[in-house]
């Protein structure tokens, strides 16, 4: 973070200064809301969580180096004190935010938003725009009110490059966002089921992530919106912006297209990246699944739009690799058994695709699918859960293990296949997954694991990897 007195952090938060804390104090960074990770010069944001309160760490970050603590209450430690709780404390983050990213006007801010795939594009740009220079973006996904403005304040005078993942749980969040940190440019992936279950529809999804390239600038001004041209709601945002639009994708209408997509035997994408105007070079992604194709063009069209050559792109998209946890990370055991852990999260497109990276990598193979239920689908919960179920029947896939009551229907949908030979397992949790799994695997079979975050389905790949070999 840049260098900011407590007096300057006060006015930009409307704060005010106590304790023993002096005017002139300076935060030089990082701001956390973590006791553990701060380090000298740190501003620490104490929160009420759901187990722990924030303002009883006080003491110890500062002990630890802290400058201040941000602050709803009075504590005995420096602090600058906001009025209205945990909102105002979060509130008080995103105006700091946006005062420091005003300030780096060499900093390209880059938003990225979709229902699937969001946190790989964000891993894959900031690898690629690093080529270019610092390049900062949230671990994981911070990708909400408190996580946005956090990734921001890690950013300094020699950041070149903001990559942000932009979520909502509604209309006006990506826009609550966007004003914490205004992209110059966005990314919109894709418009799928993912929340449809809190936002009532497709539709009302679309309008939600429409938002990001409604904040961008003019294309007089240096916008640019990085559309998906394979999906209609997608592309049809381009009127709904006033930035220049680049758009992605398979089709022959994309500005950037991949041609001849083939898969390699370990289930990754090799493909002749075509960027109109600008030539071609090969790509062979480190990436599992075909999907990661979309991702990967989405990231060489801003990469393109940074500066870089085709050439680059292609050679810097083929050294990129998995950054954030449980996304599609492949193990393959002694015995031989691959194990196919992507349990972050699950919607009715990410697990077809999931599907589609299972048999790839199997192919002659066993495949076992162990599959947790798809959260936030509201009313379409049974019906999309029974259509997973065939959509695992039709692919061939030998061994289903369906976990948790929540996704029964998975199983009744595999099973209501008549020409389907694989066999559907119900079991209550990862636990009883595991000992199923053990009692079935033979060395060679291929396993892959997803599910919803809730269903924490990546302690049955963890213990798969680390326990025995198959019999």
């Amino acid at each position: 973070m840049i260098a900011l007195t407590l007096d300057r952090i006060a006015d930009i938060t409307r704060s005010r200064v106590g304790g023993p804390a002096r005017l002139t104090d300076t935060v030089t960074g990082p701001v956390t809301i973590d006791s553990r990770q701060v380090a000298p010069g740190a501003l620490f944001a104490a929160l009420s969580g759901e187990r722990v309160d924030g303002h009883d760490f006080a003491a110890a970050a500062v002990a630890a180096g802290a400058t201040a603590v941000l602050a709803s209450r009075p504590v005995a430690e420096p602090h600058l004190i906001v009025d209205g709780g945990d909102a105002g404390v979060v509130t008080a983050l995103g105006r700091l935010a946006r005062t420091v990213v005003d300030e780096l006007t060499a900093a390209d801010v880059v938003g990225v938003t979709g229902s699937s795939g969001k946190t790989t594009t964000k891993d894959l740009l900031a690898q690629v725009l690093g080529a270019l220079g610092p390049t900062i973006a949230p671990t994981g996904s911070y990708n909400n009110e408190i996580g946005h403005p956090l990734t921001v304040l890690r950013a300094d005078t020699s950041t070149r490059h903001i990559v942000l993942e932009v979520a909502a749980r509604g209309i006006g969040h990506i826009a609550h966002l966007c004003s914490i940190a205004p992209p110059r440019i966005g990314v919109v992936l894709n418009v799928g089921s993912a929340h449809v279950g809190e936002f009532g529809s497709r539709a009302a999804i679309a309008q939600a992530k429409g938002e990001l390239v409604e904040a961008l600038p003019t294309a007089e001004d240096g916008g640019v919106a990085v559309l998906n041209a394979d999906d209609d709601a997608v592309i049809g945002m381009a009127a709904r912006t006033r930035a220049r639009v680049v758009s992605y994708g398979r089709s022959e209408q994309a500005q950037v297209r991949a041609r001849n997509v083939e898969l390699t035997p370990l289930g990754c994408a090799r493909f002749e990246l075509w960027l109109r105007g600008r030539g071609t070079a090969p790509v062979e992604l480190r990436l599992v699944g075909e999907h990661q194709v979309h991702n990967a063009l989405a990231v060489a069209a801003v990469a393109a739009e940074a500066g870089m050559g085709v050439a680059d792109i292609a050679a810097a998209l083929s050294q990129a690799g998995s950054v954030s946890r449980w996304r599609m990370e492949v193990t393959e055991r002694r015995d031989g058994v691959t194990v196919i852990n992507d349990a972050y999260n699950a919607n009715p497109e990410s697990m077809a695709a999931a599907l589609q990276t299972l048999t790839a990598v199997a192919q002659q193979r066993r495949a076992f699918a162990v599959l947790g239920h798809m959260a936030e689908l509201g009313a379409v919960h049974e019906a999309e859960h029974e259509r997973l179920g065939q959509a695992v029947a039709a692919a061939g896939i030998e061994g289903l293990i369906v976990v948790g009551e929540q996704a029964e229907p998975v199983a009744a949908g595999a099973e209501s296949v008549s020409a389907w030979r694989g066999q559907a397992l119900r079991v209550p949790d990862a636990a009883h997954a595991v000992a199923a799994l053990r009692e079935r695997l033979r060395p060679k079979d291929v396993v892959m694991v997803k599910g919803s975050r809730v269903a924490g389905l990546e302690r049955v790949a963890e213990e798969l990897i680390s326990g025995e070999d198959a019999k």
